[in-house]
């Protein structure tokens, strides 16, 4: 018969209170539920703010990019576009420059809903400040972008 093998019960306190990646997960999703809850009256998830906001550009991007700015694999964005598409948000392009790729670009109704949360948005992250101070969220914001 085998040894079991165990860990003790402080080192998981010490990984909980010391795990840089378990607090920004934490951390991460007490600000999706923030941000879901706030935009859940306009049927929105703060992805699919992210994904919108990421789309609002002069030209419409490609896939590849915008992937890359949402820190996303490619498949995750194609899935992510999917309801998108269907509720007449976002259209994908045929790129006229090189008709294999794909350009994703923001449909009237996409840059409506946009225009809509976005006091919502601006009015959520303004409840940051009662929790962290301008100099404090430059901090973490320029903290977290060394990691990216």
């Amino acid at each position: 018969m085998s040894k079991m093998i165990t860990v003790p019960y402080e080192t998981t306190l010490y990984v909980r209170d010391n795990c840089m990646c378990l607090t920004v997960q934490r951390a991460a999703r007490a600000l999706a539920r923030m941000f879901d809850e706030a935009l859940r009256p306009h049927d929105l998830t703060n992805g699919q703010f992210s994904l919108l906001m990421s789309l609002n550009r002069p030209e419409p991007p490609n896939l590849s990019s915008v992937a890359s700015l949402l820190a996303m694999d490619r498949t995750t964005l194609t899935a992510a576009l999917k309801p998108m598409e269907r509720r007449g948000l976002v259209k994908v392009i045929i790129d006229p420059s090189d008709k294999r790729s794909r350009l994703l670009a923001l449909t009237q109704q996409g840059m409506s809903l946009l225009a809509d949360v976005m006091p919502i948005w601006v009015s959520t992250h303004g409840d940051l400040e009662q929790v962290l101070t301008l100099g404090e969220q430059g901090r973490l914001l320029a903290d977290l972008r060394k990691l990216l």
